[in-house]
């Protein structure tokens, strides 16, 4: 894996070579020793870390300040931390407001700003891929389909070799909430086709109703029927006609549209006309029709006749780093509706995503981003906000879990005093020092839950 990169801009040399020392032989160091030389390294290196001191000359204690708005202009996924001597903290204070990272005070202990440097790096890592995968969303918001995984490359190449053959019809099998529907609608909207995409639920109309509502019925058909009525196959014609839920077909109606597939015709509940019809079916269900065949809840010769070619959509917890893609979709089309401006995902709510059963699959994904634009208070969406249980792990001691509920309960009170650790200490009651004490154990960066707040 190549090295990081890190700059250290100091005017004092004995530090500037000290960091250098501790540091080469994990990272790839450059050293600048003012803000000119240090504009070059950022322009020409892009590092990704910034070890900055705030005051660069003796005579100028606000120097840094102005090369980390420069550094901001650059490129913000840069993470800087400024180092800061006991007299330039209120300026340190400032800097954070102003977009550094973290702030390390003098003297500087060389352990501790291992770690600084390593938080930072991840960090960063995280927001770099989360702004990837929301400009790949982006790219192709043209798609309703939104997938990188082998099963769903094969999916998206299959409805390319399809959607132009409307002949043909098709059977879409997949759990509930995996996007059937979606991609009946991708195949219609490839195809060239120029009637209605007409769906059907089948399994919510009942039995007694549902050969009028695909077939039609003349007006005197039965008690009711005051009037003509078209069907859904007519409605479809030159278009698309999506039946899910396929496998609720009564297998008395299976026989007649059966024999419509193999036709092309209908006629009217009640009447005698032969309509001829032209129109592509994609069947969908989420139950194995082979299983309803040998169960004789399934006619076989319709079952070959809608699995001309079929399609198994992955349940969602298949789809590894498809998850994140489609949570980014998602977010990107839905916060425009709730007025904010969200950067991404927590580090938490993306282990919580990944680690996830997703019984209800994609919709379920849909209605927990939702659900956490609704509640969120900070910049980011959390695995709370998400509705997220944290699971208790086989290993994990009651020393471990209380651990874990102050760890959160201090996130929280962060998260509502967007990063002010003044407010956030006295909400939970405990000191200013105390508060620091208790961000070092949890190794919390309470810099990240600002929200153009200052700590004061």
């Amino acid at each position: 894996m190549e090295q990081a990169n890190i700059l250290i801009v100091d005017d004092e040399e004995g530090i500037r070579f000290q960091l250098k020392w501790a540091l080469n032989k994990d990272y790839q160091v450059v050293l600048a020793a003012d803000s000119n030389i240090a504009l070059q390294c950022i322009r020409e290196k892009r590092p990704n870390v910034v070890l900055l001191d705030i005051a660069l000359s003796a005579v100028d204690n606000t120097g840094g300040l102005r090369l980390l708005d420069a550094i901001q202009e650059i490129d913000t996924t840069i993470k800087v931390v400024m180092i800061t001597g006991h007299d330039t903290r209120s300026n340190a204070l400032e800097a954070i407001a102003r977009g550094a990272y973290d702030f390390y005070s003098k003297p500087i202990d060389l352990d501790e700003i291992r770690i600084v440097i390593k938080r930072a790096l991840y960090i960063q890592a995280l927001q770099r891929e989360n702004m990837a995968l929301r400009l790949k969303v982006t790219e192709e918001s043209r798609s309703a389909l939104i997938g990188k995984s082998p099963q769903m490359c094969d999916v998206i190449e299959m409805i390319e070799q399809i959607s132009s053959k409307d002949n043909v019809t098709v059977l879409i099998q997949g759990e509930s909430g995996t996007g059937k529907e979606v991609v009946a609608r991708e195949i219609h909207g490839l195809s060239a086709v120029g009637g209605k995409f007409v769906a059907v639920d089948c399994g919510s109309i009942p039995a007694e109703l549902i050969e009028s509502e695909l077939f039609g019925h003349e007006k005197g058909a039965f008690t009711s029927a005051h009037r003509l009525k078209t069907g859904r196959l007519e409605e479809a014609e030159n278009g698309t006609l999506f039946l899910d839920e396929i496998a609720e077909l009564p297998l008395g109606l299976q026989v007649k549209f059966l024999r419509f597939l193999q036709q092309r015709e209908i006629q009217r509940v009640g009447g005698l006309k032969v309509i001829p019809i032209h129109t592509r079916v994609i069947a969908a269900t989420n139950r194995n029709l082979e299983a309803e065949v040998a169960n004789g809840n399934f006619r076989t010769d319709l079952y070959f006749r809608l699995s001309v070619v079929t399609l198994f959509l992955p349940p969602l917890c298949e789809r590894g780093n498809d998850i994140l893609l489609l949570a980014n979709a998602y977010l990107n089309r839905y916060q425009a509706d709730f007025g904010k401006q969200i950067t991404g995902f927590t580090p938490g709510a993306v282990e919580a995503m990944m680690q996830h059963s997703w019984t209800g699959n994609v919709r379920e994904l849909q209605n927990r981003i939702l659900r956490g634009l609704v509640v969120m208070r900070g910049d980011q969406l959390t695995a709370e906000d998400m509705d997220f249980a944290t699971p208790i792990k086989s290993s994990q001691t009651l020393q471990d879990a209380k651990a874990d509920i102050e760890r959160k309960f201090i996130e929280r009170a962060l998260y509502q005093h967007q990063g002010n650790i003044s407010s956030a200490a006295d909400f939970i009651g405990v000191t200013r020092t105390t508060f620091y004490d208790l961000l070092k154990k949890h190794q919390i960066v309470a810099s990240n839950y600002r929200n153009q707040s200052n700590d004061k």
